[in-house]
């Protein structure tokens, strides 16, 4: 069966029963249908005073174009929860129309181990990134109206791009304005993907709606003739674009197949952006249970590296326990393995790929001080033999594992990971983070590149060091950083997959967001807008002749 099939096959409970597993009352959520709700203000308020949960970070090894299942595993470790017992919950993000049309074909977990209504998560579902995308392109017409009106600001350069929630190679750059009308001045432009835009990081970030307002209109959006940053709040345009965000901001409740509650709300990209879900919606569910599983994106290098420094920081949290998957064919496949014999038997690939994993439990472990767990993602094609060298090799390092069969058997399947977190969150911390805020820009990028990645040197185009200069100038220099870096390669070139040799970082520009508070760093030749692949898994989506969708997987 697919994923859709699986996911058909399973009758939801009404989502205002699964509120009521963590005392949400049917009054506090507002209701998308049957089995999607909004968690209302109101409520958020209210839980203020209730104990924090367990936090469990789940995160993974340098993965392959497929990825690695994190939310699969997430999902299955929150139903094993239950399953022995304990109060768990899920803070995840949503998935975006980039990747569902694109290679993925879906981001809600998969087999026995998904959330639902699947078909609607992975589409339009309650309408927030499209609200985003809309906020993001009103600011865009109300920058190049003012410049139409007279540009009184005295606009020189436009850095605010627009953006748009689907791949699209062909709009990395545009030009803009060429409809020849008086006034209207034409200009070279580029669109960004709605999941790496500073809205999306920003509603994700933002605390309550008046620091989402503040944090609008902090929005850098161009510089005048003076080289000084003009903001979108001197455009006056925080207030509607917060209008176009008001429901946004509130988190979105819908369950697994296994009727775990499961808040899904934001969804920026690890690889271009910060890679977690909302602050709001993390710091609710921990007030909401006794155990919440998060995850962020990508390997641990992205997803992790900006969940601990920059996330953790705003929210003042920080994760019991951090779960880093792996899978037996990504493990070949940084081990030397060709995509066609990723999936046979090869032990020496298999021996190689390790030190990927044991790089990302060094810098978990080692470097953030954090506890660690592997979650040994099995799929049909693994032999008990390499399971076995795997779990070995490991318990040589005294590094615990647990092999989770969550594609197959859903929260059955992760039921001793469940147990063995129960007691590796108790376990104390030395939680540190990797760079100290007040460091200078190119300190913090070079501490991130060399201690997380392993690079032996760091690389500056003359472009990214006079913006650093500015940045730090204009009193933004205290920002942590948000590295965009391939997903595929510790280091910046997703060829280079085993890292072997010394390596250095490029980084080729660094761009300034006040509102999100961050500096954006951008490494090799990271793109901000991706492409469809050959065969897009949009050939493959469709509506039936009974108005039921296949093709998502």
């Amino acid at each position: 069966m697919t994923d859709l099939e699986i996911a058909k096959s399973v009758k939801l409970e009404k989502i205002t029963n699964i509120g009521k597993k963590v005392d949400i009352s049917e009054e506090e959520l507002e209701l998308y249908g049957n089995y999607k709700a909004k968690i209302s203000n109101e409520e958020i308020k209210k839980v203020q005073k209730n104990k924090d949960g367990k936090l469990i970070l789940v995160t993974a090894i340098s993965p392959t174009p497929l990825g690695e299942g994190k939310t699969t595993i997430s999902i299955a470790i929150a139903d094993g929860l239950r399953k022995i017992g304990k109060k768990s919950i899920l803070a995840l993000r949503e998935p975006s129309l980039g990747p569902v049309f694109g290679i993925k074909g879906g981001a809600a977990g998969g087999g026995h181990a998904q959330i639902a209504p699947m078909e609607d998560i992975n589409l339009h579902f309650t309408g927030d990134i499209h609200a985003m995308t809309a906020a993001n392109n009103l600011l865009s017409a109300m920058i190049d109206n003012h410049i139409y009106y007279g540009n009184e600001l005295g606009i020189e350069k436009v850095v605010w791009k627009r953006c748009l929630d689907l791949n699209d190679r062909q709009l990395r750059r545009i030009n803009t304005g060429l409809s020849g009308e008086n006034k209207i001045v034409p200009r070279e432009d580029s669109f960004d993907i709605t999941v790496a835009s500073e809205v999306m990081a920003i509603l994700c970030l933002a605390t309550d709606m008046q620091d989402l307002k503040k944090r609008l209109g902090n929005i850098v959006i161009g510089y005048n003739k003076k080289g000084e940053p003009v903001y979108a709040r001197d455009l006056k345009a925080e207030g509607s674009m917060a209008v176009l965000l008001k429901d946004a901001m509130k988190p979105n409740l819908v369950q697994t197949l296994e009727h775990t509650p499961a808040i899904v709300h934001g969804g920026p990209f690890a690889n271009i952006a910060h890679g977690c879900n909302s602050i709001i919606a993390t710091k609710l569910a921990m007030k909401l249970a006794d155990y919440t599983i998060t995850e962020a994106g990508f390997g641990a290098d992205l997803g992790a590296e900006k969940f601990l420094n920059i996330k953790c920081r705003n929210a003042n949290i920080k994760p019991d326990a951090v779960v880093c998957v792996a899978t037996i064919k990504a493990l070949k496949y940084h081990g030397g393995a060709s995509k066609e014999t990723i999936q046979e038997e090869n032990m020496t690939c298999l021996s190689q790929g390790m030190s990927n994993l044991y790089r990302h439990i060094d810098n978990l472990r080692g470097k953030f001080g954090l506890n660690v767990i592997v979650a040994i993602n099995k799929y049909n094609t693994d032999t008990e033999k390499e399971i076995e060298f795997v779990k070995n090799e490991l318990a040589k390092r005294e590094i615990p594992s647990s092999v989770v069969e969550s594609w197959a058997k859903g929260g059955e399947g992760a039921i001793d990971i469940s147990k063995q977190l129960v007691k590796l969150v108790e376990k104390e911390e030395k939680f540190e983070y990797i760079y100290d805020l007040n460091e200078k820009i190119v300190d913090k990028i070079n501490k991130v590149a060399m201690k997380i990645y392993g690079a032996k040197t760091v690389k500056y185009t003359e472009e990214a060091t006079k913006n650093i200069e500015r940045i730090e100038k204009l009193g933004y220099g205290n920002l942590p950083v948000c590295i965009a870096k391939t997903q595929y390669s510790f280091s910046d070139d997703p060829k280079n997959l085993e890292c072997n040799e010394p390596f250095e970082i490029n980084i080729r520009d660094v761009e300034l967001k006040a509102g999100a508070g961050f500096v954006v760093v951008l490494a090799g030749k990271i793109m901000t807008m991706p492409g469809l692949p050959k065969v897009p898994a949009a050939e493959n989506i469709d509506i039936d002749d009974n108005g039921e969708i296949v093709g998502i997987f």
